[in-house]
């Protein structure tokens, strides 16, 4: 096991009136800089730097950025959600090493498409079945991960599935495994275990092990 314990901090982001936002940063005592291009590869939607290095990702709409020694991600509702999703990324982090043998590096630097490269592809209907009020919409929340595919029944017609297939493939994608306030931290060992966590299956706190 590569992680096998690390700090975690949960703080409050400001954000709009009568609303609360969190946002995690994972200090890790390992260096997983080694593992940010096999996560380049099997991560659709990655931007890989390799000079920094460093690895931002998007899921579920949330923004999640990899460094050699901490992990960092934004668009929380609460902390007990903060450690699912950080559990479920130390996890990944663990596996993608586990496999490295069976997986090709990969050190290209690819480039997140925008929202008109996406609406570009989108049937532009505007029949708001997909619940947004244009395809634009559409194709922002698309890009940021706030709504799927799967969403846009016209996409899912035979005639369109060209399109679709560019879609999915410029698109980023759920993987298993990645999972609901005030700053708090804590430490965490890689079994899911921590002073507030009831997550299991990763990490766990270096204080309950001892």
């Amino acid at each position: 096991m590569l992680i096998e314990d690390y700090d975690l901090e949960v703080t409050s982001v400001p954000c709009e009136p009568g609303s609360e936002e969190f946002a995690a940063i994972v200090r890790l005592n390992v260096d997983i800089g080694l593992t940010l291009p096999y996560l380049n590869r099997t991560l659709r939607g990655a931007v890989y730097n390799h000079q920094a290095p460093s690895l931002a990702w998007k899921k579920g709409g949330r923004n999640i950025a990899f460094w050699p020694f901490k992990i960092a991600i934004g668009h929380l509702e609460d902390r007990a959600q903060a450690q699912k999703v950080v559990q479920g990324l130390v996890n990944l982090v663990n596996r993608t090493w586990a496999r490295r043998e069976e997986i090709e590096p990969d050190y290209e630097m690819r480039k997140r498409p925008g929202p008109l490269e996406v609406y570009n592809l989108l049937p532009r209907t505007n029949c708001r079945a997909c619940e947004q009020p244009t395809c634009y919409t559409f194709a922002c929340k698309l890009v940021i991960g706030r709504v799927k595919l799967e969403a846009c029944p016209v996409l899912q017609e035979p005639q369109h599935a060209p399109q679709l297939a560019q879609l999915v493939s410029m698109l980023p994608v759920d993987i298993p495994a990645v999972g609901p306030k005030e700053s708090q931290s804590t430490s965490i060992a890689a079994d899911g275990s921590g002073s507030f966590s009831s997550s299991r299956g990763g990490a766990q706190s270096k204080s309950e092990r001892e």
